[in-house]
């Protein structure tokens, strides 16, 4: 007698994607905001880098358009455990801002219009990881998604993708932004599911 009935084809195959752990896929594009929106005309926009010695690089908006341009299509993690596979977006790499800059800085804190804030380490802006991006799915990027321009960083939960990004400053030590303050993690790889300090 067979161990196996006749037409037992096996638990069937999921086509499902491989999320990070506790994150579910979504269509939509859900609007998560700490506080009001900031509305920035192009002409008043600017971007600073700012180095840990005070040194500051500035780009209007039209001096950013005129940058090197790429166009990455990646996926978005939240926090709240909602996943958006293949975002396309286009802006200016981290790697071209960062270009000439010297600096010994091991930690970056991205500053918005609105006053929001985060820290990431340095080196996860570089090496084609993180993008000042002003356009997203062909379109300008809308203000409830971070426009005029966000930072994205997609490889770490989206909060550390700053909206209305306004700046970053370059720091020799770590130092926790908004919601790092209030509890979150301060690394937040969605991978690792790290969402509050301690995970």
């Amino acid at each position: 007698m067979g161990i196996v009935s006749p037409g037992f084809q096996g638990r069937p195959r999921t086509s499902a994607p491989d999320l990070p752990p506790g994150q579910y896929l979504t269509e939509d594009f859900p609007v998560l905001s700490a506080g009001p929106t900031p509305r920035v005309p192009l002409n008043t926009w600017e971007f600073v880098l700012t180095s840990e010695t005070g040194a500051e690089y500035r780009w209007s908006w039209d001096e950013m358009m005129g940058l090197p341009q790429d166009t990455p299509t990646v996926d978005l993690h939240c926090v709240t455990r909602w996943s958006k596979l293949g975002t396309t977006w286009q802006g200016v790499s981290l790697d071209t801002l960062l270009d000439g800059v010297d600096t010994e800085a091991r930690y970056a804190l991205a500053h918005s219009y609105g006053g929001y804030t985060t820290n990431l380490p340095l080196d996860d802006l570089r090496g084609g990881r993180a993008w000042v991006v002003h356009t997203y799915d062909g379109g300008p990027l809308p203000a409830e998604h971070g426009g005029p321009a966000r930072l994205l960083v997609p490889h770490l939960y989206l909060w550390k993708s700053a909206k209305w990004v306004h700046g970053i400053r370059l720091l020799p030590e770590d130092r926790p932004g908004f919601w790092e303050t209030a509890g979150y993690h301060d690394y937040g790889d969605p991978w690792r599911e790290q969402r509050y300090q301690g995970d």
